[in-house]
Parts: structure tokens; C-alpha cells; sequence
């Protein structure tokens, strides 16, 4: 590899959870350098039988399912599996045997759960034990073919990386060199303040809904454990072997450095903001101008020992939005809605109904098909506030992710930077969005799967002052053909509540009257791909821009699903564009009817009031379910 990473690299080669306990010996299978796609011999020198990396798994009547692949909320084990666990396992192989360098596949990995996984290898850093993905072998393992190298102890291989005449440990080494061997013991220590922050490592395991209390007990508890285990690294890095590596470091960033104008490969750099051994953020910058196809995600408040201290395995291009899909798992799931959006769904308390086959309107999901194809179609609210909280319920009563269907601009790479930080765009396309197209709408039906669309899209998420709840559909029911075409269930809804929240300070109209802020609203939309230009009128006006916006003492958000539509057996509508249209007028009607009642019954809602609610979750606990109209 001509380029190393700013941490230790993990390179995917190719197209396209049970909690862990602790402690638990890590298993590995060995490959020799030459052929990490066959594992040969294990690490302990123990022969073994060769075994093919793509065995005649569809041979295995027992492996054999209709189609591969994940389902939402599946475990990934992290939290599982601790710093302990990555010492145990590197004391445990860092035994010289005399070998050469070789690929592994840790046991943990497993087989992976989707078809046709690409392959994932895995350069070690300056300790070169391989082990540095200790905290993902299982969820890396579900998608990836991983392949770890792992260099003896005593090997003398060259390894390249790239910022290295920056590191704050230059001073220190002529320190290292005239060291007494008797003092080398003393260096895991000194080498312990900049690895990394010891906090993010002990909190790995640590449960996010403990009270204060136990929450600091567990994190006393858990780095009083590490400290003892920082004697270790001399062992696992011997003196002799450290000083090798630090020197081959000089001439290892000089060779990579003037290779980079050659990488034509994507390239995805994961740089930490509080790196005490490499200016990883300002490397990071170099790196995003030097590199051609190069994409970063910047993680401010960790340190240099990234991948010990943060659950990021998804951070990368997807090449096909549809096919290569990872729903959340359940650890995802948590830190987004147990943490992250807590507060904000704690704030809405959303009321979720649906209507069921005989009309009857109930406060659950129970009116929704269990299996797909389904098209949910509806009114987008104000900057897509309302998102959250529909998936979250979704996931959490149906376990079904919801595919939205979103504007383009939300997966390009033109606007990111070289210190972009995970976001809410991320988020978006971790719970199922990907670019509203025929094709992607055609292939998602074509697997069943529950698609959500705004015929109103841009227009309508980021309307003007005095539009909330007016819908801005185009003259355009090519869904309708497409979902009768597939049979699919169309469910008609609606949401209200967007102006108990947010106060519209700032509308499009403002702002292009605004020297500057015109500018960059034009500049924006000529860069950004373009939907609807077909469209006349304001229906087809789907510039982007930013509203501002000031919150208000937040009100209650109300969803309703309306009664299924089966197109199922309607083929009629496929070249009847006239039948079709009707189609699209009787969804449309029923979606401003949908938003007509929510607004109406909110009223008798006695609960609408935030006060009400918060005196009612003080008296019955934050996680009951505050009553609210009766339907």
C-alpha cells in the first residue's frame, strides 16, 4: 500500500451479536503473507488442514437461505469486547515464533452475513500485532471478509506511513536510543499520555443509561483495571524492536509521501482530533488536497488509539444504495435514540396512529402491513423534523427500516470538507435514505421493501412563512403506475405539529433579498444536482437553502397512517393514465384530510401542553406513554 492511514489502515479489497464476555480468549486463524485468502497455520505455530476463504457454503443445507443479508437491529457486539481484550489477545500472539509476517482471520469475525462480502485487510501499527480492531471483529465480521497482518515481534519488514517527521515523539528519541534496557519498562507509561484518552477507552463497555452514580463507579472500576495492564506493552513491544520501528518510520514517510499524486484508489481517512502522538487533523488536511478520490471523517474528541475508543465501522461509500445497505444495528440504534435524540423525541412525546383494514383508528403501528412492498406517501414537514421520530417507531414496534427517498444532495461529496464529523446526513442513510430516482424506487419494490416518499420533496420540507400543511405535489402520478405495476400497499399520512415547535424566521423569500446570502443560495443549487426541472411552477421549485429558524416551548407531534391502498390486481393503471391520475388525486385528498383531523382532534388533546406531559412522566415514570385524544 503506497499510503498509510493516519491510524492503523484498513483497506477493502474487492466489489462493490451476542454480547461478548469479558476476558474470554480470542481465537485466531492464520494465513501466510502471500495468500490472505487461505488460512493455513495458526499462531501459535499449530498446523492445520487448508481451507478454502470461499467454501461451498451453498453445499451446507443447513447455510442455505433465500437471501443473505441483515436484519434491522441485529447485534454487533460492541460494548462487548474491551481494551482488556486487546492486551489479552496481543500478549497472547506477540510470542516470536520465528515466522514471517502473516494474515489472520480472527475467530470472532465469523462468516459473514452477507453475500458476496468484499475483503477487508487490516495493517497493523507500530506495535504490529494486528489486534487493533479488537472492539469490531464481530461487526466488521457480518459484512467484511477480514484479513489481519500480523509481523513478529522480531521481524524486520518495512512499514511506511506519512506525517512521521511531525510526531511530538522526535524530541524523545535519542531519549529511546541511549535508554538503559533495564529502564524500557518505564516507556508504556510515557507512551500511555499520548496514545489516546484512557476515559473513551475505559467507557467502551460502559451501559449509557445508568445514573450518574454507577456511571462513574463502572468508569473508576474500569480504569483502575487498564492501569496494571500498561506494564504490558514492554512486553509486547520489546526495546530493540521499538527503536527499529521509530527509525523506519523516518524513511517509510518519505517513500509514502512522494507516492501520493499515484493513488487513484477511494481512499476514507479517519482522523482524530485529540492525536497527542500525530497531527492526525492537520495530516488529514494535507492528505484530502494530496489525494485524489479521498473522502474524511473527523472524530474531534478522540485520541490517537481511534479504533479503541469508538464504534465507526460504517464509515464509508456505499457503492449501491440499495443493494449494499446495512440496516442499524442495535448499538447504533441505541446511541442514536437513546442518547443523541433522546431528549428531542423526550420534548415532542410523538403520537403514532394508524388505521386498520375496518377504518378503526388505534394508537400503534397495528394498521401496517408486516411484510412489503409498501409505499408510505405524505406531507413533509419543516426541514424533515418529523423523520426521527417515524423511524425511531418504526424500529422499535415493527423493526422495519423505512427507506426514504431524499434529494440527491444529501449523499454527494461536493461539500464536504477535509474535518467533516459525523452528521445527520450520515444518519440519514444509516436508517435506509438514498437518492429519490424511478430506478431506486423500481428496485426497492422489486425486494419488498417499505419505501417512504414526499411527492412534495424540497419544496415542501423548506417552504415559506404560512405554508405549513400545504402540499406541493407535481401533476406527475408516475408512482402510482410504478406501485401498481408491483402490487404494492399504498398507506396515505400525515403529521402535524411543526408549528408547535419551530417559529419560521427566515423564509427562502427573505433570504434571497439578502446580498450574500443570495449569492450562496445560487452558488449552492448550480452546484447541486437537479430534481424536477421539468416541473413548472412552484411545485417545481426545489432550490435548496437553509431556513432560519427559532424553537418554540415545544408542543406534540401526531402521525396518522391512513387506511392501505392495494394496487394489488390494479394492472389497469400501468397504461392508464387517466385511471392512474385518479389514483394519485384520491392519495393526495386523503393526505390533506389526514392533516385536516390531526389538527382538529389536537385540540382535545389535554396533554398537548409540554407542561402537562412533563407533570405527567414526573408522576408515572419518563419512559410511560402520556395518553393523549381520543381517536
Amino acid at each position: 500500500m503506497p499510503v498509510a492511514a493516519l491510524h492503523p489502515l484498513l483497506a477493502v479489497v474487492g466489489a462493490g451479536r451476542r454480547r461478548a464476555r469479558r476476558h474470554r480468549r480470542l481465537g485466531l486463524r492464520a494465513s501466510s503473507l502471500e495468500s490472505p485468502s487461505v488460512a493455513s497455520t495458526a499462531l501459535n505455530g499449530v498446523a492445520g488442514a487448508p481451507v478454502e476463504r470461499k467454501e461451498k457454503v451453498k453445499d451446507d443445507a443447513a447455510a442455505v437461505e433465500e437471501e443473505k443479508g441483515l436484519d434491522a437491529l441485529y447485534d454487533d457486539g460492541f460494548g462487548g469486547v474491551t481494551v482488556k481484550d486487546y492486551f489479552a489477545a496481543a500478549k497472547a500472539v506477540s510470542r516470536d515464533d520465528g515466522g514471517p509476517p502473516r494474515w489472520f482471520c480472527p475467530v470472532e469475525c465469523g462468516r459473514p452475513a452477507v453475500d458476496d462480502a468484499p475483503l477487508l485487510l487490516f495493517l497493523p501499527g507500530t506495535d504490529g500485532i494486528g489486534m487493533g480492531l479488537v472492539l469490531h471483529h464481530k461487526s466488521l465480521g457480518k459484512v467484511f471478509e477480514v484479513r489481519c497482518l500480523h509481523i513478529p515481534v522480531n521481524d524486520r519488514t518495512p512499514f511506511e506511513a506519512t506525517s512521521f517527521a511531525k510526531t511530538p515523539l522526535q524530541p524523545i528519541l535519542p531519549l529511546l536510543e541511549s535508554m538503559p534496557s533495564e529502564f524500557h519498562v518505564t516507556v508504556p507509561y510515557l507512551l500511555s499520555f499520548v496514545m489516546g484518552d484512557p476515559l473513551k477507552m475505559a467507557s467502551v463497555s460502559i451501559e449509557n443509561n445508568l445514573s450518574p452514580p454507577e456511571t462513574l463507579q463502572k468508569l473508576s472500576d474500569s480504569l483502575t483495571s487498564m492501569l496494571p495492564l500498561l506494564s504490558e506493552l514492554a512486553d509486547i513491544i520489546p526495546r530493540d524492536t521499538l527503536l527499529w520501528k521509530l527509525k523506519l518510520l523516518k524513511t517509510g514517510a518519505a517513500y509514502a509521501n512522494s507516492r501520493l499524486h499515484a493513488v487513484q484508489a477511494e481512499v476514507l481517512l479517519l482522523a482524530s482530533g485529540s492525536d497527542n502522538l500525530l497531527p492526525s487533523g492537520d495530516e488529514a488536511d494535507r492528505l484530502f488536497k494530496a489525494l485524489k478520490n479521498c473522502r474524511v471523517r473527523y472524530f474531534k474528541d478522540n485520541g490517537h488509539t481511534l479504533l479503541l475508543g469508538v464504534n465507526m465501522y460504517r464509515r464509508g461509500r456505499q457503492r449501491d444504495f440499495v443493494t449494499d445497505y446495512l440496516p442499524p444495528t442495535l448499538s447504533e440504534f441505541k446511541k442514536t435514540f437513546d442518547e443523541d435524540h433522546k431528549l428531542f423525541h423526550l420534548a415532542l412525546s410523538p403520537v403514532m396512529m394508524s388505521t386498520l383494514k375496518n377504518g378503526k383508528i388505534v394508537r400503534s403501528l397495528s394498521g401496517i402491513p408486516d411484510k412489503g412492498p409498501v409505499l408510505f406517501v405524505g406531507y413533509h414537514a419543516l426541514m424533515g423534523i418529523e423523520l426521527s421520530p417515524l423511524y425511531e417507531e418504526f424500529l422499535r414496534e415493527k423493526k422495519k427500516i423505512v427507506r426514504g427517498l431524499a434529494h440527491p444532495i444529501l449523499f454527494g461529496t461536493k461539500f464536504e470538507s477535509s474535518r467533516q464529523e459525523s452528521s445527520r446526513l450520515d444518519t440519514v442513510s444509516m436508517y435506509g435514505g438514498l437518492p429519490v430516482t424511478p430506478i431506486n424506487m423500481y428496485r426497492l419494490f422489486e425486494r419488498n421493501e417499505f419505501v417512504l416518499l414526499y411527492p412534495g420533496g424540497v419544496r415542501e420540507a423548506l417552504h415559506r412563512k404560512n405554508e405549513e400543511y400545504k402540499l406541493f405535489w407535481p401533476d406527475q402520478p408516475e408512482f402510482v403506475r410504478m406501485a401498481a405495476r408491483f402490487g404494492v400497499t399504498v398507506i396515505p399520512f400525515g403529521c402535524v405539529g411543526e408549528d408547535d415547535v419551530l417559529e419560521l424566521v427566515l423564509d427562502y423569500n427573505d433570504q434571497k433579498n439578502i446580498p450574500g446570502l443570495r449569492e450562496w443560495i445560487e452558488s449552492v443549487n448550480k452546484q447541486a444536482d437537479r430534481v424536477r426541472d421539468s416541473v413548472k411552477g412552484e411545485d417545481g421549485n426545489q432550490d435548496m437553502h437553509l431556513p432560519a429558524v427559532l424553537p418554540k416551548v415545544p408542543g406534540r407531534f401526531y402521525y396518522l397512517f391512513g387506511k392501505p391502498i392495494e394496487m394489488k390486481g390494479m394492472n389497469n393503471l400501468v397504461r392508464d393514465r387517466k385511471s392512474a391520475n385518479d389514483v394519485y388525486l384520491r392519495i393526495k385528498s386523503e393526505v390533506e384530510e389526514i392533516m385536516s383531523y390531526l389538527k382538529r382532534k389536537r385540540e382535545e388533546d389535554p396533554y398537548r401542553s409540554m407542561a402537562q406531559r412533563a407533570l405527567y412522566q414526573a408522576t408515572w415514570g419518563v419512559s410511560a406513554q402520556v395518553p393523549t385524544f381520543e381517536p
